[in-house]
């Protein structure tokens, strides 16, 4: 096989590739085979029927056909690999040439849009400022309130719901009188909005039993968006009530014995907390830095597909201003992914088993998930290699961020490596991870 590639465009290539017929020859035998099994001719058993037999009854075209669509990926593959393209895409394949005869060539072409070449800044010149390291008392505090509230129980109260409450409704949903949905003993916290439009306005101000009408565009569900009449019912309203802060409660949520032990540790976390927004700020600030200095010609036809995706999903192709800012978000992730990509090939980063699972844990508990479920999920639809290339984008961003100078306001050096040692000193025990469900109390006498 002889293959040329032609650059057409920085992301653009059309390849050439002349296959001898030799070469197609098993490829012609196999399809031989299978369209021998599959018709049936007087005087042959099934799978006997020699090849000139099948060139008279089906043609010899149909042959060449099944076997040049099962041979052209591998001569395709093996001419991407002969130039080190990487392709980005299906390719648009058309042959040029088909064998009539032993003595000539399978000659095709494929154009396809690749991976651009484009060159990396020093990442040692890289200088990004963040904000300084300040942990003031409220910082203290609001990590105090914090923990406070996850031992916090709830208490059924008589009197009207506020927020921040917690309370048990009932939902009944109606578009033109037509009820199209109708939910029970759902809990809610009161100003969440997490619900639906106006619901928190309705709900405050709401005893037990009382119900109200309110319209709002429905969330989920084949009525997505629909505006609908929403009644809701309020079964029972719950308080939280939080622990007070004193020894008993640090032997509840920790391992120390007396509250100042426990402020002590809390002041170490609310200084912890402010370093990883430190380094989460200098990890942005060396990506928006890369994308803004470093020059990437992007295929444009990807992306105009990803766009149209997008879009079709969302049933707004027609929506001019949003494509817009989807074109925008696609331009910036696709420029992100090919050059943290090129980091990973240039200083060959790998992806441990350890950091896999890792990730896997992480991702599952944000969609609420338990783990061996989501990376049997993963692996059923065929995108455990996806995520490996997701963790080392992440490990490659990181190097980066190690190269580069990271200052505060004042100009003090900050030292992310600190947050690693940090990592390790958390104290506060499990027990802060129990369910609420499991602490929670309902007081009728409350």
């Amino acid at each position: 096989m002889k293959s040329a590639v032609e650059t057409l465009n920085p992301t653009r290539v059309k390849l050439t590739v002349e296959v001898p017929y030799e070469e197609l020859k098993p490829s012609m035998d196999e399809a031989y085979a299978s369209i021998g099994n599959q018709i049936q001719v007087p005087g042959f058993r099934k799978g006997k029927v020699p090849a000139r037999i099948i060139d008279q009854r089906i043609g010899r075209g149909a042959v060449l056909q099944e076997a040049i669509n099962e041979a052209l990926p591998g001569f395709y593959g093996q001419a991407l690999e002969e130039h080190e393209v990487r392709p980005m895409g299906q390719p648009e394949v058309d042959v040029t040439q088909v064998p009539a005869d032993e003595k000539q060539d399978l000659v095709f072409t494929a154009e396809v849009d690749v991976v651009p070449e484009f060159e990396l800044p020093d990442f040692e010149t890289i200088s990004v400022e963040v904000d300084p390291l300040e942990v003031t008392d409220e910082d203290v505090d609001a990590e105090m309130q914090s923990l406070r509230e996850r031992f916090g129980t709830l208490v059924g109260v008589e009197r009207a719901a506020a927020t921040g409450d917690s309370v048990t409704i009932d939902l009944t949903a109606t578009i033109d009188g037509e009820q199209i949905d109708d939910v029970t003993g759902i809990a809610y916290e009161v100003g969440s909005g997490n619900m639906l439009e106006g619901m928190d306005e309705a709900i405050a101000g709401m005893s037990a039993g009382e119900s109200k009408t309110f319209t709002s565009p429905l969330a989920g569900g084949e009525h997505e968006g629909e505006e609908a009449e929403v009644t809701v019912t309020v079964q029972a309203v719950k308080e939280r009530q939080l622990p007070e802060l004193d020894d008993e409660f640090a032997q509840l949520a920790s391992s120390h014995d007396t509250f100042d032990e426990l402020k002590d540790e809390i002041s170490e976390q609310a200084e912890t907390t402010k370093r990883f927004e430190q380094g989460v700020q200098a990890r942005d600030k060396v990506l928006d830095y890369l994308l803004e200095n470093v020059e990437i010609p992007l295929p444009e036809s990807v992306i105009e597909a990803e766009v149209h995706q997008h879009l079709e999903g969302e049933d707004r192709l027609e929506d001019d201003e949003h494509r817009a800012e989807v074109d925008e978000q696609t331009r910036k992730a696709l420029k992100t992914q090919l050059m943290l990509d090129k980091i990973v090939r240039q200083d060959e980063i790998q992806v441990s088993q350890e950091e896999l699972i890792e990730y896997l844990i992480m991702s599952a508990q944000q969609y609420g998930m338990d783990p061996n479920q989501f990376a049997q999920a993963l692996d059923q639809q065929g995108q455990v290699p996806a995520v490996m290339g997701e963790v080392a984008r992440r490990k490659a961003l990181a190097s980066v961020l190690e190269s580069a100078k990271v200052v505060d306001t004042t100009g003090a050096e900050v030292d992310l490596k600190a947050l690693e040692a940090d990592d390790e000193d958390d104290e506060v025990v499990d027990a802060a991870e129990q369910s609420e469900d499991e602490r929670e109390t309902v007081s009728d006498n409350a």
